[in-house]
């Protein structure tokens, strides 16, 4: 089975830490999983770190600079046809700039009463419980 590692940001309008605090996910818009929920990010290039990484993905794909902070977890997921690898971290955006859709059909600010609000890749399902620990 092909193996793929990832990274994710877990993109924060606050302390990740605190109730009011919402978290920016977005919408495939692409591929077999098109309409399915995840937290942004990409595959990581040969020499990079995995913070890197996230920041030049979050680039791409939205537009904006974040800065990379703590390290939530890393998922270890099987799919059909390959298995996952994901490691996550938290986010914020710097420079005052909002996400610009680049290659996702929609987002949201999701608060986290909202979470389960939309439906998850199921490697992300496995982040937002670890934001619920």
């Amino acid at each position: 089975m092909k193996s793929i590692e990832v990274v994710a940001g877990i993109i924060c309008d606050g302390d990740p830490h605190s109730a009011g605090t919402r978290f920016f996910a977005t919408q495939r818009g692409y591929g077999e999983q098109k309409g399915f929920w995840e937290f942004p990010g990409g595959k990581m290039e040969a020499g990079e770190s995995p913070q890197q990484a996230l920041a030049r993905e979050l680039k791409e794909e939205l537009a904006i600079d974040v800065n990379v902070g703590d390290f939530l977890c890393t998922v270890d997921y099987d799919y059909p046809i390959f298995h996952l690898t994901m490691h996550c971290y938290y986010c914020r955006i710097v420079g005052g700039k909002a996400p610009e859709l680049l290659e996702h059909e929609a987002a949201r600010w999701l608060s986290p009463a909202e979470l389960h609000s939309v439906e998850w890749l199921p490697a992300d399902v496995e982040v937002v419980r670890a934001l619920e620990r």
